[in-house]
């Protein structure tokens, strides 16, 4: 299987140790935000917040463990998987956005997690990744649009950061948002959806051990045409259900509506799986197109993924639930 390697970096070029840790205690004890700094999307932040990425390069650096969840497929390549991708926010083309991502401002970042949880809060990013385990996890990720790739992503499982927050017994939808920053974000300028991007899971899915919190790939941090700092990734699913930049989560009773299914109900399903069976209105999901090779493979029922997921759907009719 084809895999990535980090680049060698000269002797000479390493910033030392003490250097470093002397840098990341400034930054900590120097550039706290004052409690009511407003940042795009009308994030509020808490009156710690801090720069995250210094902190997550350093995780990185150090190595983490990597599972393939992908059947040891070959991996795509970094840079299509970074300048071939839907990321509305910034444009409808598949270039759009790379040549964009510099509009997402993305740090500092906070994370919202309310509804029906008994310990709600907002967090800088730093501090919900510092109670984190992260490791690499390498899926296969397929567009609804019929065209998929093989991507390492790192992260850690959604499951851990909902159970800090302790869901109550009414919780029984999460559903996620992600960041509105029309002054910067040229596609929210646009009436495409009605920002900003919402997506939506059952408790049980955003809970299963696969669903995925990422804020990496390739070994690298997200880059922001990919979803900086941190989204969403559910390999069963087409891709537009694993929603970029995300800023809350909320868990409710009652199930919302995403921003797709708002749009084009017809179209786009609340569940979204992944199912060769089930066409799309407008082409055969039967196939599909793996990014970097030629020709057409077949679709796999659940993304290949059905031994684990498959109990989740038991007895519901995946032609009427799509």
């Amino acid at each position: 299987m084809t895999r990535y390697r980090y680049l060698a970096i000269p002797e000479s070029e390493v910033t030392p140790r003490e250097v470093f840790r002397q840098r990341r205690r400034l930054l900590k004890g120097g550039t706290a935000l004052g409690a009511a700094a407003m940042l795009p999307g009308g994030m509020l932040f808490p009156k710690n917040a801090r720069a995250w990425r210094d902190d997550l390069e350093g995780r990185l650096a150090e190595g983490l463990p990597s599972r393939d969840l992908a059947g040891d497929e070959a991996l795509t390549p970094r840079d299509d998987a970074t300048s071939y991708n839907n990321f509305y926010e910034l444009g409808t083309r598949k270039s759009d956005p790379e040549v964009y991502a510099h509009q997402l401002v993305t740090d500092p970042w906070s994370l919202t997690v309310d509804g029906e949880v008994y310990t709600p809060g907002t967090l800088a990013l730093e501090e919900v990744l510092v109670r984190e385990t992260l490791e690499e996890r390498i899926y296969r990720l397929r567009c609804v649009e019929a065209w998929s790739m093989v991507i390492p992503w790192i992260g850690f499982p959604l499951a851990d950061l909902l159970k800090r927050h302790a869901p109550t017994s009414r919780a029984r939808y999460v559903r996620f948002e992600s960041i509105h920053d029309p002054d910067n974000l040229r596609g929210q300028r646009s009436s495409i959806l009605d920002w900003p991007y919402r997506e939506v899971l059952r408790i049980d899915e955003a809970m299963h051990p696969l669903t995925l919190m990422a804020v990496g790939m390739y070994g690298e941090v997200m880059p922001n045409q990919n979803g900086a700092p941190i989204r969403l990734v559910v390999p069963w699913k087409y891709g537009f259900k694993s929603i970029k930049s995300v800023v809350r989560i909320t868990l409710t009773e009652e199930r919302p509506t995403s921003a797709w299914m708002e749009q084009n109900p017809s179209e786009y399903g609340f569940f979204a799986n992944v199912n060769p069976e089930v066409d799309h209105p407008r082409w055969s999901q039967a196939r599909e197109r793996r990014i970097g090779e030629r020709g057409k493979r077949e679709t796999l029922m659940f993304n290949g993924y059905a031994d684990e997921v498959a109990e989740l759907y038991a007895g519901m009719d995946l032609q009427e639930n799509f």
